[in-house]
């Protein structure tokens, strides 16, 4: 995300609009750096889960995209650089429930903020219509929100589309669990008998597709030795990218959702002669079911990742240390709902989930008593 951020802030402005205040040479910018001709650098850096990375640097402007996320303690490191320049802090962000510390500079009770608000359907309708803004782009994302107050409980479209603090949602992995299960890192497991795939597959290319491979030397000791993001890719490049990733890791198994988009993958990768005894479809709200319809036990998401939950609360996973895999974590909340109709009461969700997603399918193997038994 804060990459995104600074791509946007280094290409989309001051190249397309000074740049001759960028320094050029052996001082030209990075992808973390930003240095101009007046002695203003701008640094994008990874905070970690507690300030680390960033603590020792003297801030004259701090500006903070999807602030919400970001864990408490960090916000104990950078305040006092702040401080020493009386410098300006900016927040930007969707709300994430009603508390923490981006809740609380929102209520601005003590006056040091000036407080922004916008929602989508207000943007939506007040834009002015342009070149760039047509009405038929405007009446298409209309009919969009609409879709999408059908498919979200009235609280869930409060909080994502309308910016409102929401009492009672709650983070469902917890800053404490997060911070101890995110101690791996990226390596190992290439080759050996004990690699389990997990996929969560965009949609139409417009998405992020991620593979998150474990090592499982036994169901108490799990690494998390691969997590990989790829963009804007169609199901044949997946379904690709899967059957290489099975030639390097040679999986044991390999979970991911057949249900809707990920259909096309899943049918391809039984037709595939190395991949289909391998390939078990795990969807959520629905049960797993593999090449011979074996595994009629109902599996909902609720026990996908219930099971990872636990996994890190015992220590038994240790995940790869990533600012985008924590971001993933924090940004997965639930709520119990009043749907008689539902499976479960239970819902849970997040507006960058798609790390997540794809561990819950890889950590299962921790359960899966699936025995492939098959020459190679």
């Amino acid at each position: 995300m804060q990459k995104l951020f600074f791509k946007k802030n280094k290409g989309g402005y001051w190249e397309e609009n000074y740049p001759k205040l960028i320094m050029k040479g052996k001082d030209r910018p990075t992808k973390h750096i930003l240095k101009l001709k007046n002695g203003s650098i701008i640094r994008c850096l990874p905070c970690g889960l507690s300030g680390s990375g960033i603590r020792g640097f003297t801030i004259d402007r701090l500006t903070v995209d999807e602030a919400p996320m970001i864990p408490e303690e960090v916000w104990l490191a950078v305040d006092p650089m702040l401080l020493i320049t009386g410098g300006v802090k900016t927040l930007i962000g969707t709300p994430h429930g009603a508390r923490g510390y981006f809740y609380e500079c929102y209520k601005n009770e003590h006056g040091l903020f000036k407080v922004f608000h916008a929602n989508s359907e207000k943007v939506i309708n007040n834009r002015p219509l342009s070149e760039s803004w047509t009405q038929q782009q405007r009446e298409w994302a209309l009919n969009y929100l609409e879709k999408e107050k059908k498919l979200k409980s009235r609280k869930e479209y409060a909080q994502e589309y309308l910016g409102e603090f929401i009492r009672d949602f709650s983070q469902f992995f917890s800053d404490e669990v997060i911070a101890k299960a995110l101690i791996g890192k990226r390596g190992g497991g290439i080759g050996n008998d004990n690699n389990f795939l997990g996929v969560d597959i965009s949609r139409m290319g417009e998405d992020e597709t991620v593979y998150a491979i474990i090592d499982r030397t036994d169901r108490q000791k799990m690494l998390h030795v691969e997590n990989i993001i790829q963009k804007k890719h169609f199901l044949t490049d997946v379904a690709k990218k899967i059957i290489e990733l099975n030639k390097l890791y040679k999986f044991k198994q390999i979970y991911l959702d057949s249900g809707g988009i990920g259909c096309g993958v899943f049918d391809y990768l039984l037709d595939y002669p190395e991949t289909k005894r391998k390939v078990v479809a795990i969807n959520n709200r629905s049960r797993p079911e593999d090449k011979d319809e074996r595994f009629k036990k109902r599996i909902l998401k609720e026990d996908l990742y219930n099971n990872l939950l636990g996994l890190m609360e015992r220590g038994e996973i240790k995940i790869i240390d990533d600012d985008e895999i924590a971001l993933s974590f924090k940004s997965i909340q639930y709520e119990y709902t009043v749907d008689p109709k539902a499976l479960t009461r239970l819902k849970i969700f997040g507006d960058y989930s798609h790390c997540v997603e794809s561990l819950i399918r890889a950590a299962w193997c921790n359960r899966d008593k699936h025995l492939n038994i098959w020459v190679r």
